[in-house]
């Protein structure tokens, strides 16, 4: 009888020590990362966790491996929490205490501020089916708070997530913590005075945006794809150049029209 393969997912359990160690690193990594960000190097993980620099490679081939499984870690915190807290009474309360509470968190660990916002932009996954439970666990506590009347109903869970990302950068770079969680909070909230927001629109993925205001071009059918939406962009563009030009310093604001 033919000897049986081992199937990939098979793996053989670590030894003892070998456990000891990925501990080690594990926790070197998340110290390291959360006070230097990604910009830390694979030899001062294993100086500060006591082991050689061919342990850490052994565990983790690289530290894209490494950062993605402590980064993991603390999304799957906030993840069980807001499940958690799925039941809990006064919704409204919960949601963005709740949402307070990841910004603060995550806003000390550079790490985690590194990650979430390479996800955001595309240049990170810490792992798909992770990001999807947090973004449905947070997406539960939102349709709760909107069912209270706490949180106004229009906002998606896209927008809390891009604000998400905004109260990380904001924090870092304002001198009162919470503040600026505090104000992005407030606009949520439903009241008489809010601004409406526009329409959201569902990019495609070969869809371009206009070159002044980011909005989404129509697709040309012949020559050169189209740069600007419209004549007024593709005006300021032109004024935008001729200054430039000419030295000038002057800037100018372009206000959103109301709304």
């Amino acid at each position: 009888m033919p000897p049986t393969t081992p199937r990939p997912d098979q793996r053989t359990p670590l030894r003892a020590d070998a456990r000891r160690n990925r501990q080690l690193v594990l926790q070197a990594a998340r110290s390291a990362f959360a006070e230097v960000g990604l910009g830390v190097t694979l030899g001062e993980i294993a100086r500060r966790a006591g082991v050689g620099a061919g342990t850490v490679y052994r565990h983790f081939p690289s530290k894209e491996a490494l950062f993605r499984a402590t980064v993991v870690d603390r999304i799957r915190l906030f993840t069980d929490t807001a499940r958690e807290l799925a039941d809990a009474e006064e919704s409204g309360n919960v949601f963005f205490r709740y949402l307070a509470s990841v910004v603060r968190l995550s806003a000390r660990n550079k790490g985690l501020c590194d990650a979430l916002e390479a996800s955001a932009e595309g240049r990170f996954t810490p792992s798909p089916t992770v990001e999807r439970d947090f973004r449905e666990a947070l997406g539960v506590l939102l349709a709760r708070a909107q069912q209270a009347g706490a949180v106004r109903k229009e906002v998606s869970i896209d927008d809390v997530m891009v604000l998400l990302i905004g109260c990380l950068a904001m924090e870092q770079r304002g001198s009162a913590p919470g503040r600026p969680t505090a104000l992005v909070c407030d606009g949520l909230r439903p009241g008489r005075n809010v601004t409406k927001l526009p329409p959201r629109v569902r990019e495609t993925r070969d869809e371009t945006r206009c070159a002044v205001c980011g909005g989404p071009l129509p697709p040309a059918r012949t020559g050169r794809p189209a740069r600007y939406c419209g004549a007024a962009c593709r005006q300021k563009a032109y004024r935008a150049r001729a200054r430039h030009a000419r030295g000038t310093s002057e800037s100018e604001v372009v206000l959103e029209p109301e709304v």
